[in-house]
């Protein structure tokens, strides 16, 4: 009986050891399983952060690239904008031009045919009679003034009511051209094309009727209709080469 203590002592002593190797063990793989997932998550952080790194490029140079888009729009709004004030400009200057030079060679209005001057002696000091404009001619030149006042709304207004109610006059017929005029100057391109080319077509031997086809070319311009405006050049220098507008013409021709 006394041999069989150390025996159980022994044994128990085993079984102890036993099961501290496997609490070692079991402590020593949980710390492996803990190193791995630091590490897997390590990996995935960092793969994350990567993707979203590149998103965040991604992002970046597609706002580089609305930023180019809008400055190039932006630019080529400035530019037509510039182009636009310009031949705006151009315009004015050459309505301002026009009716200089129709004050410069006398009214273009007609008045009333003054009575022959009965004959006189050497002493005579009657003083000559003074013209009386027609009605037709007193609404024209108050048309011209609004139109180098640049009060087009009202010009177009009273142009049209000179074009209706004196349409055989010659204050009637230009008063349609100068119509086209003060519409284009509204940038209202369409109706001064129509205008300009019913002109040109029901006057082509007026003075006016060269410019006019140039007006309409300058319309088309405008509208972008580039085609269509050489077509009008091409078509102004042939009907009146001699003309100024004519020339003018040749040198806009290149340019389209």
């Amino acid at each position: 009986m006394k041999r069989l203590v150390p025996c159980t002592l022994l044994v128990a002593l085993l079984a102890g050891c036993a099961s501290t190797s496997d609490l070692e063990e079991t402590r020593r793989q949980l710390d492996l399983v803990n190193r791995q997932a630091s590490t897997r998550l390590s990996e995935v952080e960092a793969k994350l952060a990567n993707e979203k790194l590149l998103e965040m490029v991604g992002q970046v140079e597609a706002m580089k690239a609305e930023v180019t888009r809008l400055r190039g729009e932006l630019e080529t709004q400035q530019y037509a904008l510039a182009t636009t004030q310009k031949r705006q400009n151009d315009l004015y200057n050459d309505l301002d031009g026009r009716l200089t030079r129709l004050e410069g060679g006398g009214s273009a209005t007609s008045a009333d045919p003054a009575a022959p001057a009965a004959p006189s002696g050497p002493a005579a000091t009657t003083p000559p009679a003074v013209p009386v404009l027609t009605p037709a001619a007193q609404d024209y030149d108050r048309a011209l003034g609004m139109l180098r006042n640049r009060e087009f709304p009202a010009a177009i207004d009273l142009l049209r009511r000179i074009s209706a109610q004196y349409p055989a006059t010659q204050q009637g017929i230009e008063a349609q051209y100068w119509l086209g005029v003060a519409h284009t100057a509204l940038r209202q391109y369409d109706a001064a094309i129509d205008i300009h080319r019913r002109f040109a077509e029901q006057h082509p031997d007026h003075a006016k009727a060269p410019d006019a086809l140039r007006n309409v070319a300058n319309c088309q311009r405008d509208l972008g209709q580039n085609d269509q405006a050489k077509a009008t050049l091409r078509k102004l220098i042939k009907q009146y080469p001699t003309s100024a507008a004519a020339q003018k013409a040749r040198e806009l021709l290149p340019r389209l």
